[in-house]
């Protein structure tokens, strides 16, 4: 009997080892999570800063969290959401910093991310890549479809940009108040 309940313990353990997921997390510090699983798909609540692989499901941000690869809502109460590889759906936040590709909607004081299909509606939306939709007082990216701001500046417009400077370095004129459109149509 004694040899089954150990043998029972070591398969219980592997296999918390094998499938490192959970309905469950919280984050307290990054090295920090209760329960100690890699992934999550359920409810992810981080305190101070929580870290993990892959979240799925509803991610709640009280200073900070980060993952390698989202999908879902993240919600930053004061915070910073970082994801570092892929992202789909919903983040809202203070600051968002996504590296990767993202897909869906960025809202934020400050946005900043690699490429974005489609929206970033911030303060300040900032992509080393292409964005679809940038709305915001300052728009800087390297490629964007459509910019609406005080200040919009891209290398690669592919459509069109409304505000007061309008930079693009494909648009009809380099520099242009009020608007700018790709100036590879004409």
């Amino acid at each position: 009997m004694k040899r089954i309940k150990i043998l029972l313990g070591m398969l219980f353990i592997m296999s918390t080892l094998a499938f490192s997921e959970s309905a469950f997390q919280l984050g307290v510090l990054p090295t920090v999570n209760l329960p100690a699983a890699e992934s999550v798909k359920g409810l992810r609540i981080n305190v101070l800063w929580g870290k993990n692989t892959n979240m799925t499901g509803l991610d709640l941000n009280l200073f900070g969290g980060e993952t390698d690869n989202f999908k879902g809502v993240q919600l930053g109460f004061f915070p910073i959401n970082k994801v570092n590889r892929s992202f789909t759906g919903l983040g809202m936040g203070v600051v968002n910093i996504h590296k990767g590709k993202s897909k869906g909607a960025l809202l934020g004081l400050v946005n900043m991310s690699e490429s974005v299909e489609g929206v970033q509606w911030g303060t300040v939306n900032y992509s080393t890549g292409r964005s679809t939709v940038d709305l915001g007082l300052v728009n800087i990216s390297q490629g964007a479809a459509f910019q609406l701001g005080v200040f919009n500046m891209t290398n690669d417009l592919t459509g069109v940009q409304i505000g007061l400077i309008n930079m693009a370095k494909t648009g009809f004129l380099p520099i242009f108040p009020f608007f700018n459109i790709d100036g590879r149509i004409f």
